[in-house]
């Protein structure tokens, strides 16, 4: 694995076309919504959990590549799974202590990839410390506000006996659907080479999360997404570990605006944009910038 030397920023553009990017359930699953500008919101964790089921279904089993933060996983077993390949025993109360909690901490980073990249607190159960990854992700917002439509949709079949027989035989559930018809997001991210030294966050990972990044919605579709395609990523790799420039001077470079003659009408798709870097178009899906 190659040591990261370098900082890198990125910015990463994805839109989403009638379907829900994001649902919100304390909000009945509605699309996130900015409550005093109107913008649409899809939280860095929605973003992660997309990156970690692309490295889950690419990499499978792969040494090194398991994932921590998974669907039914109990998180506690993974750290005492742990624990017990390294031959580390805990005390009564099934607690590391001292130098081994270090030792338990440097075997989470090495098994799960998340762990490495994003960080974990593992301080319950057998306790492996806490994680600080190098990778951190800022919420999206849409580059312009978006609006919740909701569908009103009929599936021809009950759930049981006793509800057929209220409808007499109808046998019919009404439900809600919620999608934004169109909408163009925008998320910011870094990645701290000082972190990675300490996860063991290498070059390697590095790659895998350019190429997560760009195909993960490919491998992650779903009925009530609608479709969703990350459109442009632009890297900013800077020459040193300490980095070159700042990370909102590097962002400013990078702009989106509408394009045609209908601007001023609703977008419905990306060709109503155009996303410009140091007022050049951007054609490439991936761009490299040195700094």
């Amino acid at each position: 694995m190659s040591k990261l030397e370098k900082r890198y920023d990125f910015v990463l553009y994805f839109d989403v076309k009638d379907g829900n990017p994001n649902g919100d359930p304390d909000a009945g699953n509605l699309p996130r919504v900015d409550a005093e500008t109107g913008n649409g919101i899809v939280t860095d964790v929605c973003l992660k959990r997309k990156i970690r089921n692309y490295v889950q279904i690419t990499k499978g089993n792969e040494h090194g590549y398991d994932i921590f933060v998974k669907e039914k996983a109990v998180l506690n077993k993974e750290i005492d799974a742990v624990y017990a390949d390294l031959g580390i025993k805990v005390d009564a109360k099934n607690k590391a202590k001292g130098d081994d909690v270090e030792k338990g901490r440097a075997g989470m980073c090495k098994k799960f990839f998340d762990i490495r990249t994003f960080g974990a607190v593992l301080s319950t159960g057998a306790n492996a410390g806490q994680v600080r990854g190098p990778v951190q992700l800022t919420f999206a917002r849409s580059v312009e506000p978006v609006v919740s439509f909701e569908y009103s949709i009929t599936r021809m079949a009950v759930t049981s006996e006793e509800e057929a027989e209220k409808q007499g035989g109808d046998n019919r559930t009404m439900g809600r659907k919620y999608t934004v018809p169109y909408g163009l997001y925008k998320a910011c991210g870094f990645v701290s080479p000082h972190f990675a030294a300490s996860t063991g966050f290498s070059k390697e990972d590095l790659d895998l999360l350019w190429e997560a990044l760009v195909q993960m919605f490919e491998y992650d579709r779903s009925a009530a997404r609608g479709l969703m395609t990350t459109r442009r990523l632009v890297i900013f790799e800077h020459n040193s570990a300490l980095g070159s420039k700042p990370a909102d001077e590097l962002f400013s470079r990078v702009k989106c605006e509408r394009t045609g003659a209908e601007k001023d009408k609703p977008a419905r798709d990306f060709s109503d944009y155009i996303i410009t870097l140091d007022g050049n178009p951007i054609t490439e899906t991936k761009t490299i910038v040195n700094v």
